[in-house]
Parts: structure tokens; C-alpha cells; sequence
């Protein structure tokens, strides 16, 4: 495979409390369950996210854009998961016989898992995530300004949703 760049999203979805539950667990039971964790948040973004790789306590997946559907995507059932998602551009690279992305994106969402928002469960959109997964629109009213917002057509979240 030859090197080349693509712009998309890095997702890392993160299980909450995971060295609290696997030291207070018995070696048998606690990383089983934990992999049972892993593998059905794998199941639910995957597709139309493309799993890079398992990191310990967090599934790294990424889809170009031309791949990805609706952001709804985020949203993994109800376990208790961070989950950060970034923007960017990445080059797919060939290490050894593995596929892995590489880039400044990828290291800054990464990053993003170590931030300041003290809950433990919730999803962080960069402003870049956010841009390209809806468009931006600004609409002026009088006595309020410009307002800000985002929007996406609702047939191509119904559309994305019956897809998956």
C-alpha cells in the first residue's frame, strides 16, 4: 500500500473507569468483560467508521470523508463512554505489514481524551468535527443579531440512519 493523505474524522470512544474496574476485579473476569466492552462499541461504530486499533481502554476508528454518513454514528447505546472526536486531515501509511495513520490530527485527537470536562460520560466535538458534520448558517434578526447555527438536511440523517 502506498502512502497518501485523506481528510475525515478520528474518533477515540473511551470506557469510563476502566483501571478502577479492572484492579478491582479478578484477572479472569475483569479483561473479558472489558473486551466484551470493547467489542460491542467496535460493533456499533463500525461501519461506517474504519477501527484503527484498540488502545487499551479506548477504540481509535476514523473514516475518510467520503465514508461517513451521519454523526449520529457518536452515539454508541448507553455505556458509559468519553467520546472525542476531531476533524482532520491523516496519511495512511504502511508500518511493517499494518496499516496506521499518522499525522498531527491524529496525535491532536488523541489528545483531546485528556481535557478538563470532569463528567464521565460525554462526547467532545472539535469545532472542526462539528463544521463537517453540518453546515454552518448565520441568520439576522432584528433585536438579536446575527445568530449562529448549524444545520443538516434531515433527509440525509433519515437516509444514513436506514443504511446502517
Amino acid at each position: 500500500m502506498k502512502s497518501y493523505t485523506q481528510a475525515g474524522v478520528l474518533v477515540l470512544a473511551d470506557i469510563t473507569g476502566f483501571t478502577e474496574f479492572v484492579t478491582a476485579t479478578e484477572l479472569e473476569h475483569g479483561p473479558p468483560i472489558f473486551a466484551e466492552l470493547l467489542g460491542e462499541v467496535m460493533r456499533q461504530i463500525s461501519p461506517p467508521l474504519e477501527i484503527q486499533e484498540v488502545e487499551g481502554d479506548a477504540v481509535f476508528a476514523l473514516g475518510a470523508d467520503r465514508a461517513l454518513g451521519s454523526p449520529e454514528v457518536l452515539f454508541v447505546g448507553n455505556l458509559d463512554l468519553k467520546i472525542v472526536a476531531h476533524h482532520g486531515r491523516f496519511l495512511r501509511q504502511m508500518v511493517g505489514d499494518r496499516s496506521q495513520v499518522a499525522g498531527v490530527d491524529v496525535i491532536l485527537a488523541h489528545r483531546l481524551l485528556k481535557n478538563g470536562v470532569g463528567r464521565r460520560a460525554y462526547i467532545l466535538l472539535t469545532e472542526a468535527a462539528l463544521r463537517a458534520a453540518l453546515a454552518s448558517h448565520t441568520e439576522r434578526y432584528e433585536h438579536f443579531g446575527d445568530v449562529r447555527c448549524f444545520v443538516r438536511g434531515v433527509d440525509d440523517i433519515f437516509a444514513v440512519s436506514a443504511a446502517i
